[in-house]
Order: C-alpha cells, then sequence, then structure tokens
C-alpha cells in the first residue's frame, strides 16, 4: 500500500479508504463458510427479492415493515446489537423519560457510513427517510432504501446527477412529518477511521429540529465498502461468517440556534454539561444548543468520539482519485 500513501491524512495519518483486509481461512474454517454461505443464499435472496420487490411498495404498518426488515438481518445471524445512548445507563432506555433521546419524528439522523448494513439497521430500527447529501451543495436528494443500500457500494459522488431531484431538508421533513430523516453526512463510505469533513446540508437544518449524531461499527470489518463494486465479495463475507455484531451508538442531539437564542453560560456555574467539564456548549436537558453555522463541526466531533475515530482532511474528492488509482492495480468484484 505504499503506492497509495497520499490518501493518508498528513495530520492524523489515518487511511479511511483503504479496504479491509480480507479474513484468514484454513481449511476447516473455509468448509464452515462455504456451507453457511450456500445455505444462508437460499433464504437470503428470495427474502430480500419479496421485501424490495413487493413489500416495501405496499403501505405496510411500520411495525410489519420493520419485522421483515430484522428477519432480513437475521439470515446472516446478526444476533447481537450492543446500543448506548449517551446520557443515558444500560438497562433504562425503556423508561419513558429517555425516549427523547432518541431520533423521532422531526428529527434527523447524522450517521456513519461504512457498511451496506448501515442504512439496513437505521430503516430497521428507527423507519426513517433516507436522504442523499453531497460536500458542494446544501440540498438534498431523497432515496428510497434500496437506493441507500446500493450508494453503500456506489463511486464516490462529489456533485449529483444532472436528473437527481433536489430538494431542501426543511421540505423532506414537511412532506415526511411523521418520520426521522436519515442522511450520510460524510457522502461517501469510509473504513471507519476517520470522519471526512461534513456535508454543508446540515448548515440547512431546520430551525428547532434536533441532529442525532449516530455511529455504527462493525465487530468485524469484512463488511465495510470503502471502495466501490465490491458486491460478490461483501455477500460472501455477509453471508459466510457465523455470526455478526454491531455497536450503535447515539450521540447527543444537537439543535442549531442564533446567536440571540444562545443562552449564556456562567463559567462560574456548576450545572454539567453534555461535553466533558463545564466549558462546553449549553444544553437543554436532551440536547446541545450551538450556532447554527457550528452544526457540522460539532456533528462531526460527536461522530469521531462515539466512533473512536479521527478526524480527517481527505474528501470525496480524494477518495476518487484513491478509487482511480487503486483499480488500476487491484480488482473489485
Amino acid at each position: 500500500m505504499e503506492r497509495f500513501t497520499q490518501f493518508r491524512d498528513r495530520g492524523t495519518g489515518v487511511a479511511p479508504f483503504f479496504p479491509p483486509p480480507p479474513p484468514s481461512l484454513g481449511f476447516l474454517k473455509l468448509i464452515v463458510w462455504v456451507t453457511l454461505f450456500w445455505v444462508r443464499l437460499f433464504f437470503f435472496v428470495p427474502i430480500c427479492i419479496a421485501y424490495f420487490g413487493v413489500l416495501h411498495w405496499l403501505p405496510l404498518p411500520s411495525l410489519l415493515r420493520k419485522g421483515a426488515l430484522w428477519l432480513i438481518l437475521a439470515v446472516p445471524s446478526f444476533w447481537w446489537i450492543d446500543l448506548q445512548v449517551d446520557g443515558v445507563r444500560r438497562g433504562t432506555l425503556g423508561n419513558t423519560q429517555h425516549q427523547n433521546r432518541l431520533p423521532g419524528p422531526g428529527s434527523i439522523i447524522a450517521s456513519s457510513f461504512t457498511s451496506p448494513i448501515d442504512p439496513l439497521y437505521l430503516a430497521a430500527v428507527f423507519n426513517p427517510v433516507f436522504v442523499a447529501c453531497y460536500p458542494y451543495t446544501g440540498e438534498v436528494e431523497h432515496l428510497s432504501l434500496w437506493q441507500a443500500i446500493l450508494r453503500a457500494f456506489a463511486a464516490p459522488q462529489p456533485t449529483p446527477k444532472p436528473n437527481a431531484r433536489m430538494d431542501s431538508l426543511f421540505s423532506i421533513m414537511q412532506k415526511y412529518p411523521n418520520r426521522p430523516i436519515a442522511l450520510f453526512p460524510e457522502c461517501t463510505t469510509t473504513n471507519g477511521q476517520g470522519v471526512l469533513p461534513l456535508s454543508p446540508a446540515l448548515l440547512s437544518t431546520p430551525h428547532s429540529a434536533k441532529v442525532f449524531p449516530v455511529t455504527l461499527r462493525h465487530d468485524s470489518k469484512d463488511l465495510m465498502t470503502p471502495v466501490p463494486g465490491t458486491y460478490l465479495t461483501w455477500l460472501w463475507r455477509l453471508l459466510g461468517r457465523p455470526t455478526h455484531f454491531i455497536r450503535v451508538r447515539i450521540g447527543q442531539a444537537v439543535v442549531g440556534v442564533t446567536a440571540e437564542e444562545l443562552p449564556v453560560v456562567d463559567p462560574h456555574q456548576d450545572e454539567p454539561n453534555a461535553m466533558d467539564g463545564n466549558d462546553g456548549p449549553p444544553f437543554m436537558e436532551d440536547h446541545v444548543l450551538v450556532l447554527q453555522e457550528q452544526v457540522p463541526n460539532h456533528v462531526a466531533d460527536s461522530l469521531a468520539r462515539l466512533g473512536r475515530a479521527r478526524r480527517v482532511g481527505l474528501d470525496v474528492q480524494e477518495k476518487e482519485e484513491f478509487v482511480k488509482l487503486y483499480r488500476r492495480y487491484y480488482w473489485t468484484w
């Protein structure tokens, strides 16, 4: 990988676009993987075709829709999901008083993006409306769940396609008032080691709307797709590995306000803050208040903290150059 050293962040040394190494398989492991792959494929493909080809387009109740998505996750054995929420002790998330710390209608989910499983999990838990954002525009593009999954395999897109229908976040939220909006502000997939500069779409967050930073970390790095086009490789690793685990972290909600609405914090008061210490932004019980123009910066810091990653200066254009160079030396399946 020496020829790709220019795609390491100079300040941190992090290389967010490098693909995960292939799993090392002995003879017995290979037999297990092959057996699991073909057995699961027999169920996985028909269930996916039934849902995305038929059920997805029917006006099903949210509970049935989520149940079908969990069935898709159950086939490759996503049996354990470790969910933690900022400010909530383990075992108390079910309390009514903590429900406002979770994304709900009228809120925005700003999620990390490392795998096709990420939008599938978000859909199974929160039933959001997916939108695609881009690095040079504040408008977003409405996506179906299937389109959101395919974007994990797609080449980086610095700009929308000519025929893309772009809308503001405000208009999307008005159209779907009973569902949260999910977006991937890094605009492309990474390997989870770095947080790319976020899209200016977060600057257009409607006034008083909560933005929830969410990170999904896969115990097995096999499922990450920082290099586009790895459909067969990813399917082999998804269905062949015996079990999969996801660690989900939901950060303190961020609300952008104007300078006049930002409360003045007394530096001598002992009021606890959502951040470490008492010198962070002020918060109102379940959310943090920041200036509107600081929302992307605060969300990026939260994604880095929750995902145990580093913020990097590389963006979608650098990834586009990385992919072109990578494909000159390696095949992607």
